[in-house]
């Protein structure tokens, strides 16, 4: 075949035919730019960014519970958040940090048991109660510590709990010290009669001791939490009176101790004090009584410090300080502190003011009453 230059460039464009598959003479002028354009399109892709990914892993370590049990044979497992083991048994609960502060049933702690356990290791905290008994039952937490110097401060991103029920056939109520407790209602928050279980699977039921009947639930204003016990929301004086609470499981019935409630009339606050003096007006030689009273919520403990003119002198005087709850109708209870004090043969330096401060955990309050010499 003769090849012309024409001819050349025909050959030319039936190779091209071969490549790509399309006539050539089809093809059209490409626009500016147009070569550009198309292998960016290919490209685009949509990806997770990767900062998105390291907020959610971060979310999860925030969520994760620092707390382990020690299984048989040195395994490990995250306890659940609600246990349930036999009594009797070992517990062994570890947490991970190099300071770690603890929670667990406040009795272990009145009754200074021996079969608790707590240590801090170099890089665990380790709690170990041994021989566990039904009264054991409740709620165990750990937190890491932040520390600056004596100055501690608790790691809400770091912390971890477990509630425990040590089940015991013969204790179906979590036992407790005395046989009879009160129960003070306060109208402006929740009253909880603490008739706690061992068996979280055990019917409970609330009785009225008089008249003889059982106080219905209705899972709004009286609910039950066997982490708890009975849970009275909105209090009101109709609930006064004795009750105590029934569990049944596998047969097996119990009955828990008696719980007197009390309705509460005086609000929460510092203490509302008065003071009074057997006499403003004393003679030398007299014998003289100062008298500091609190009106208060029955719950509430108050401590009394007194300021008096022979103080300086250490004029020996006699302080006495005594509690009791009174009703002041209609079921109502408050609980009234008082504080005396006693100057035997009255003379010159003990004339002057007798100050009271009596304060409570929602702050203090200061009185004075005047004693003259005549």
């Amino acid at each position: 075949i003769k090849v012309s230059f024409q001819e050349g460039k025909l050959i030319l464009h039936e190779d091209v035919l071969l490549v790509t598959g399309q006539p050539a003479k089809s093809k059209r002028p490409k626009e500016p730019g147009e070569n550009k354009i198309k292998p960016v399109n290919k490209k685009m892709k949509p990806k997770p960014p990767k900062l998105k990914e390291r907020e959610s892993s971060d979310t999860s370590t925030k969520s994760q519970s620092i707390m382990v049990q020690v299984m048989d044979k040195g395994r490990f497992q995250k306890p659940a958040a609600t246990l349930s083991l036999p009594t009797l048994q070992n517990i062994e609960l570890r947490c991970k940090g190099n300071k770690i502060g603890w929670s667990y049933p406040s009795y272990l702690d009145t009754f200074k048991d021996s079969r608790l356990s707590i240590k801090q290791l170099d890089r665990y905290g380790q709690l170990i109660l041994e021989n566990s008994t039904a009264a054991d039952t409740g709620e165990y937490s750990c937190w890491h510590l932040l520390c600056n110097g004596d100055s501690c401060k608790k790691d809400e991103s770091k912390t971890g709990s477990t509630y425990i029920f040590f089940t015991d056939k013969g204790e179906l109520f979590v036992p407790t010290s005395s046989y009879f407790e009160i129960v003070y209602l306060n109208p402006d928050k929740p009253a909880v009669i603490p008739c706690r279980v061992t068996i979280p699977s055990a019917k409970v039921t609330l009785h009225r001791e008089f008249p003889a009947e059982e106080i219905k639930t209705d899972g709004s204003s009286i609910i039950y939490d066997a982490k708890k016990g009975f849970i009275y929301k909105h209090p009101t004086s109709d609930h006064k009176g004795v009750v105590y609470c029934k569990a049944e499981s596998r047969g097996a019935s119990q009955i828990s101790i008696k719980y007197q409630l009390l309705y509460v009339e005086v609000p929460s606050g510092p203490p509302s004090t008065t003071i009074v003096a057997s006499s403003n007006k004393a003679g030398g030689g007299d014998n003289v009584n100062v008298l500091c009273i609190v009106l208060g919520e029955p719950d509430v403990e108050v401590e009394f410090i007194w300021k008096y003119p022979g103080e300086e002198y250490e004029r020996p005087v006699i302080i006495q300080d005594s509690w009791r709850l009174i009703n002041r109708g209609i079921g109502h209870t408050t609980r009234i502190s008082k504080s005396v004090i006693s100057i035997d043969d009255f003379e010159t330096i003990d004339a002057g003011n007798y100050i009271c401060t009596a304060q409570n955990l929602q702050g203090q309050t200061t009185v004075a009453a005047h004693v003259e010499l005549t």
